[in-house]
């Protein structure tokens, strides 16, 4: 199966409106540049941010935007300049009171449910409960029939592009150690998830 095909706009269409009775706020973009342009529009300068490890989230410029600039509380940063055991501990108690995490996702359903693996599982409680905010980019080849066939396209597709990015970045693997589904978000306004038309991240 072609995982990184884009689907037809009906499916996008389709996709953004259950995703929106889900309550996740669906919004559709044509492209990554317009993409980044809307999260910082969403983000209050002065915010503290998260930026969760993403592939999409840097193809886009984005993280460097939010870390390395002066507009954000960028708490990557302050996680990175500590050691190893410290930043563990931090980054913990960080994901339990960051305002907002900017991150992406493995698959969507055409029905509005978002699956997101993880190795370590740091992204995961800010995703889950933790942050006040969420803001997901996700490109729209990620869209799947049903929360089966996203499970098969992390693992056929998804696992195999990761466990790559990490052999060259650290010299170790990765692995599908946790994963998250999300069926509904119960807080309005909590979760938005912007759908691009291109091929953003895997």
């Amino acid at each position: 199966m072609a995982w990184d095909k884009l689907p037809e706009d009906s499916v996008i269409k389709e996709t953004e409106k259950a995703l929106n009775e889900n309550g996740i706020k669906a919004i559709v973009v044509e492209d990554g540049e317009e993409a980044k342009k809307k999260v910082l529009e969403l983000i209050p300068k002065g915010s503290q941010v998260m930026t969760a490890t993403s592939t999409t989230v840097d193809q886009i410029n984005l993280s460097k935007t939010i870390d390395e600039g002066e507009d954000y509380d960028s708490t990557r940063k302050k996680i990175m300049s500590k050691d190893q055991s410290e930043m563990r501990t931090r980054l913990r108690r960080i994901n339990a009171a960051v305002d907002y995490v900017v991150g992406s996702v493995h698959a969507v359903t055409e029905d509005g449910k978002v699956l997101v693996a993880s190795n370590s599982g740091s992204q995961l409680p800010s995703y889950a409960f933790a942050a006040e905010k969420v803001v997901w980019v996700v490109g729209a080849q990620k869209i799947v029939k049903n929360v089966d066939e996203g499970i098969k396209r992390i693992y056929e597709y998804t696992l195999k592009l990761e466990d790559e990015r990490m052999q060259k970045a650290y010299g170790m693997g990765s692995g599908v150690s946790k994963l998250l589904i999300i069926n509904k978000e119960i807080n309005p306004d909590r979760i938005t998830l912007i759908l691009v038309k291109e091929k953003l991240g895997f």
